[in-house]
């Protein structure tokens, strides 16, 4: 069985998919965009948008019951690799202890001229 996860404090889907799903005690969250769901606004810079981007997965994991602790595997988006210093630094800052797993990888292009999309796995 799945459960649909949704956090008002991060932005809405802008297509056909959820904010995060639940099954079988993993949650998965979608790539999350830079917005912020109260102003509609992305910030400029890689730092800011990697900030808003985990800031975003943070409230859908509250929303399920979790914590930024309970994610096991991370997929960034980055739209240059050049990016990755500033991502890196940023993301640092979010994780205590064990790391999850994750993967960087640059992309043609991201949805809305974003520089950085984050997205996870995280387990109860």
């Amino acid at each position: 069985m799945k459960k649909v996860i949704c956090s008002e404090k991060a932005p809405g889907a802008i297509g056909p998919y959820s904010q995060a799903i639940e099954a079988n005690g993993m949650v998965f969250v979608s790539g999350q965009l830079p917005i912020d769901a109260a102003t509609g606004i992305m910030p400029e810079g890689v730092e800011a948008q990697a900030r808003q981007s985990l800031e975003n997965i943070r409230h859908i994991l509250e929303a399920a019951g979790l914590t930024m602790a309970d994610i096991v595997k991370t997929t960034v988006f980055l739209q240059d690799m050049s990016l990755f210093a500033g991502m890196n630094g940023v993301y640092s800052t979010y994780f205590n202890g064990a790391f999850p797993a994750r993967s960087a990888v640059a992309v043609k292009a991201l949805p809305k001229d974003a520089l950085v999309e984050i997205e996870c796995i995280a387990v109860r």
